[in-house]
Order: C-alpha cells, then sequence, then structure tokens
C-alpha cells in the first residue's frame, strides 16, 4: 500500500467500527450500509420486519465481497427502552460491543393546513422522529457507554426541516428541529466521556416514504411541490443516496472527526443557501 492509499485508509478506515443503524432497512440507511462495509466496518442492521431486513442483507451480500460475515440483520423494536437493551445484547453476540449509532428510524405522514392537523398522526411522526428516532436509542447506547467506558459516537438524521420549516408537515418540522436540538445538547452532556454526537441533514433525495410527494404516479413528472424544491435547490436535481456516504464516512471516523461533536452537516445541493 502506497502512502496515499495508506493515510486514506488510516484516515477514514473503519474496521475497528461496531455500527448500528436503526430503520436499516431504508433507502439512505441501505447507502450508509454499503459505505460502512466497503471502509471496513461491521454493520447490525436493526428493522421492524425480518423479511425486509432479509431482502437487504441477500442483496447487499451480493453487491459487497467479504460482507456476509460483517453484515447481521436484526428485527428490532425501538419504542422501548427494554427492547433497545435487547437489541445491544444480541448485536453483542454477534459482533461485539457496538460503537457507532446511526438513528435512522424516521419519516411523515401526509400534508396539510395546520388547522386540519389531525392530533393522533401528529403524535406519532413526533414519536417516529424524535422518540424512537433519536431520544429512546441515544439514551439507552449513552448508558450503555459510559458505564463499560467506550467512546463511541452517534449520528442522527436531521433534515432541512431543522433549519427551516417546511409547508404543510408540521409533526416533522417540530421532530427534526427537536433532532438538531438535542445533537447539540447531547454532544455537550456525553463530550466528557468520550462521546461524540453528530447529525447528517440531508435535503432532498427521492425515497419510498416521498416518491409520490415529489413524483406524480400516473405520468412520472414532478409534482407542484418536487418542482418548488427543485426550484429551490441551486443544484437543480435531487440527491442521489450515494452522495451521503462522505459525510457519514467523515463523522463516523474517530481518527478525521475525532474533535468533531455538536454539528448538523448539510448535504444539500445548496438548498440552505438559496436566495434570490
Amino acid at each position: 500500500m502506497n502512502d496515499t492509499n495508506h493515510y486514506v485508509q488510516e484516515m477514514f478506515g473503519l474496521s475497528g467500527t461496531v455500527a448500528v443503524i436503526t430503520g436499516g432497512a431504508g433507502a439512505i440507511a441501505g447507502a450508509f450500509t454499503t459505505a460502512l462495509l466497503k471502509a471496513g466496518a461491521k454493520v447490525a442492521i436493526w428493522d421492524l420486519e425480518q423479511s425486509t431486513i432479509d431482502k437487504v442483507t441477500a442483496r447487499l451480500n451480493g453487491e459487497i465481497e467479504g460482507a456476509k460475515d460483517r453484515l447481521f440483520g436484526y428485527e428490532a423494536d425501538i419504542s422501548t427502552e427494554k427492547a433497545v437493551e435487547k437489541s445491544i445484547e444480541a448485536t453483542e453476540k454477534v459482533f461485539g460491543a457496538p460503537n457507532l449509532l446511526i438513528n435512522g428510524v424516521g419519516g411523515n405522514r401526509g400534508k396539510c393546513a395546520f388547522v386540519d392537523q389531525d392530533m393522533e398522526t401528529f403524535e406519532f411522526v413526533l414519536k417516529l422522529n424524535l422518540v424512537a428516532g433519536l431520544m429512546i436509542p441515544t439514551k439507552v447506547f449513552a448508558a450503555y457507554w459510559i458505564e463499560r467506558k467506550i467512546e463511541g459516537a452517534i449520528i442522527n438524521m436531521a433534515s432541512m426541516a431543522s433549519y427551516v420549516p417546511l409547508s404543510g408537515v408540521w409533526a416533522y418540522d417540530a421532530a427534526k428541529a427537536g433532532v438538531f436540538n438535542l445533537t447539540q445538547a447531547a454532544a455537550k452532556e456525553f463530550a466528557p466521556h468520550g462521546i461524540r454526537v453528530n447529525a447528517i441533514a440531508p435535503g432532498f433525495f427521492v425515497g419510498k416514504q416521498n416518491r409520490d410527494l415529489l413524483y406524480d404516479a400516473k405520468t412520472g413528472e414532478l409534482t407542484d411541490r418536487g418542482k418548488d424544491i427543485i426550484s429551490r435547490t441551486p443544484y437543480g436535481r435531487f440527491g442521489e443516496t450515494e452522495e451521503l456516504a462522505g459525510a457519514l464516512l467523515f463523522l463516523a471516523s474517530p481518527k478525521a472527526a475525532g474533535f468533531v461533536t455538536g454539528i448538523s452537516l448539510a448535504v444539500d445541493g445548496g438548498y440552505l443557501v438559496d436566495n434570490i
């Protein structure tokens, strides 16, 4: 290995990392898993449905050489602390103690005027993104690491809505603003234990949850919402999930980002700097 390759491997290689990705069967989470495996990490993907997990692991095992021995899928409900503790135990038996948590659970349901917001739906989305999507796993992992004196790292999923509210998605806006806030607060609290807490804020990437919002299912053309987003994105397109890999590997690496905590790294094609 020449000096250049050795330096890059030393800086961004993750051979000593045992990562857990919650909501690991999603599109963005799948890109994260691919990046982590290629960087040498062991990866446990947690999701609600084993059949979905099996499809993801089968695909990745076929695409990435050596993935089979470094990939573990586990059917996990992260809505309670006990369930997260059980999932950590299962992961530890396979790979040893996890030292990286990626809080990938999240999503939205619908779009409406404020006065038409159904409160049951509002609470569901809030809990999905902020409680299951951050608070419960972070609490359990942090306690686990502090007790064992493990200098772990957490990467949360922020959003463009963490900075500027998106119209008509009230619970999602509130939750993602909370993700940004709690990322900063937790970073300060856990820093004395050597635990880093950061976030990635994707711009607009097309996935299962938002495809119908961005594209007309019948014509395949952009919806008005999709056109609005593109018009406000200086790069003039949606992101490709692979374009999140660099941000992930940087924040995951204790060598590259060992002194980085409490930030939210936007990968948005310029959406946040759009102006007139």
